[in-house]
């Protein structure tokens, strides 16, 4: 797959109005506006057995020699990372890789909650109202999303934070606060991609793919609903949590397999207020980039 200039974003970090550079674009845009490619992703694309299929491409050893290569056209900080580029053996090693607790510090404002991962977010300060889901129109279906009427109507009203995770982001996910964690509900699906080039066609793929649930009981922020969606060539997603057992603000609850991915952090009513910065952007149509453990709001 190859990769072009993808959509604006505001970088938090550079404080900068910058464009994506999209891993597979070209792909994605024949995949899902072109008649051809829409009936490959629905014949293949979507399908668990492709993302296998690609998951066990990089999990070969001889899938280590595009490590560096990806580094270097990326830009990626080796400094960041727990392990020297060396010392994966596979592409999919690499891709899950820890990085120094350094790299990434959580705020430590007992009043704040905290992106859940790197990558790319969306904010809405009530997700029923939100029509503004990557194009004019689309709107949020809590219900069909979390499978549950009851959970639906629990945070029908409440704050909702999306993060697009990209192949050149790190890929393991965390908790916006401390808390302790219920079990985690498998909702099994399609695999299609999350990329805003087919959201903007179907934002119905976000409850129709693959996803995981997971509870999080706080004493300040209510209980949290933390999900994380699979996607083409996604078709792993890990959880290294322990439910039951306490776990701190920024502590690590999984990781994603080889591919572009998504978290979803949803909040009660009244809970909390999302940071101004990624309700100005949002409501601008451009996603905010943000490291996990930055300030996603209070």
């Amino acid at each position: 797959m190859s990769e072009s200039q993808g959509p604006e974003f505001f970088n938090r970090l550079t404080g900068q109005i910058e464009r994506e550079s999209v891993y597979g674009e070209a792909w994605l845009d024949w995949a899902y506006n072109k008649p051809l490619g829409r009936l490959t992703v629905e014949l293949a694309a979507k399908r668990a057995w492709f993302s296998r299929w690609y998951g066990w491409r990089m999990d070969r050893r001889s899938s280590a020699r595009k490590i560096v290569p990806f580094i270097e056209k990326y830009g990626l900080d080796i400094n960041e990372m727990a392990r020297p580029p060396d010392h994966f053996q596979n592409f999919n090693d690499f891709f899950s890789r820890h990085l120094k607790p350094e790299a990434r510090p959580i705020d430590a404002d007992e009043a704040t909650v905290v992106f859940p991962a790197d990558g790319r977010h969306l904010g809405f300060a009530d997700v029923s109202a939100s029509d503004q889901f990557y194009a004019k129109g689309q709107r949020m279906d809590l219900e069909k999303l979390l499978g549950d009427p009851v959970l639906a109507d629990q945070y029908s009203g409440g704050s909702m934070v999306i993060s697009r995770l990209c192949p050149v982001d790190y890929h393991r996910f965390h908790y916006p606060a401390e808390g302790v964690p219920g079990e985690t509900l498998l909702v099994n699906g399609s695999l299609y991609s999350v990329n805003p080039v087919c959201l903007r066609q179907r934002l119905s793929v976000l409850w129709e793919n693959k996803r995981a649930l997971t509870g999080l009981k706080t004493e300040s922020f209510g209980q949290i609903l933390c999900l994380e969606v699979g996607a083409t060539c996604v078709g792993t997603i890990v959880q290294t949590h322990v439910p039951g057992q306490y776990t701190p603000k920024g502590g690590e609850k999984g990781y994603f397999g080889f591919g572009g991915s998504m978290c979803i952090t949803l909040f009660e009513p009244g809970r909390v207020e999302l940071s101004a910065d990624l309700l100005e952007h949002t409501a601008a149509g451009r996603e905010l980039y943000a490291h996990m453990g930055d300030v996603m709001g209070a």
